[in-house]
């Protein structure tokens, strides 16, 4: 990318900053859990078609996926945003706080959804110089399994057309404002749950030698887990 080109994005950034943190706030007053995000998809939606993109809704349930042709034929570029918040109580006393009880936008999903909307806008001023096409694909349920990718992916979003390289990004507040962190390979963990049943004896309270006290049992596996990792492997294996 030229120097001209920078220039421009810089003052596009610039312009649509204030929307974007407005954007952004919005979405973080009135979180939505996975495969709830009927608000959030709506806001998208609007935001996307104001711009004359092309909008596909219902995806997955409530993903969206916004389409940007540029001016000649190229690759296909997609930029992904996760839209789902957390089971969390806010309590940070923020002036755009959550207003919803029980729910909060504690891992950032509210600023990826911010963040793509504004890269549209963004390349909408920049249509006109674009070779290939851009979509912006906003993803459903990535905090519980099943995550919404599989679903978006089984119902073709990343065909119609067909995605040549997807990009996504995710904010990390303790780096420094303007850091970009990148590198070869995995950069962060996954996440992966399991459900364990366990079944005990119940009894009187005088007698518990009778009883098989499911929580006990439970308490040990918990413990028992916590050593698999630091007993069984090597810390210093960078493979691990």
């Amino acid at each position: 990318m030229n120097q001209t080109a920078q220039n421009k994005i810089f003052h596009l950034a610039e312009k649509f900053f204030a929307r974007m943190v407005s954007i952004r706030r919005k979405i973080h007053q009135y979180p939505e859990l996975a495969y709830e995000e009927y608000k959030t998809s709506e806001l998208i939606a609007r935001t996307l078609k104001s711009l004359g993109l092309k909008v596909q809704t219902g995806i997955a349930k409530t993903g969206v996926i916004g389409i940007l042709e540029g001016s000649k034929k190229g690759k296909v570029v997609a930029l992904r945003a996760d839209m789902d918040a957390l089971p969390i109580q806010e309590q940070t006393g923020l002036p755009f706080s959550s207003k919803v009880p029980g729910k909060m936008h504690a891992c950032g999903h509210d600023a990826h959804t911010a963040m793509v909307l504004g890269a549209a806008m963004i390349l909408k001023q920049l249509q006109s110089e674009l070779n290939g096409t851009v979509k912006f694909i906003f993803q459903p349920s990535e905090e519980k399994n099943p995550g919404g990718a599989n679903q978006m992916i089984k119902e073709g979003a990343l065909n119609n057309p067909k995605v040549d390289y997807i990009f996504g990004l995710h904010v990390r507040p303790d780096a420094d404002p303007g850091t970009i962190f990148v590198k070869d390979g995995p950069l962060m963990a996954s996440a992966d749950e399991i459900y364990i049943k366990i079944k005990g004896k119940g009894g009187h309270g005088a007698r518990p030698h009778f009883t098989i006290d499911p929580i006990v049992i439970s308490a040990e596996v918990v413990l028992a887990l916590q050593k698999v990792v630091s007993r069984f492997f090597d810390p210093l294996n960078r493979e691990f």
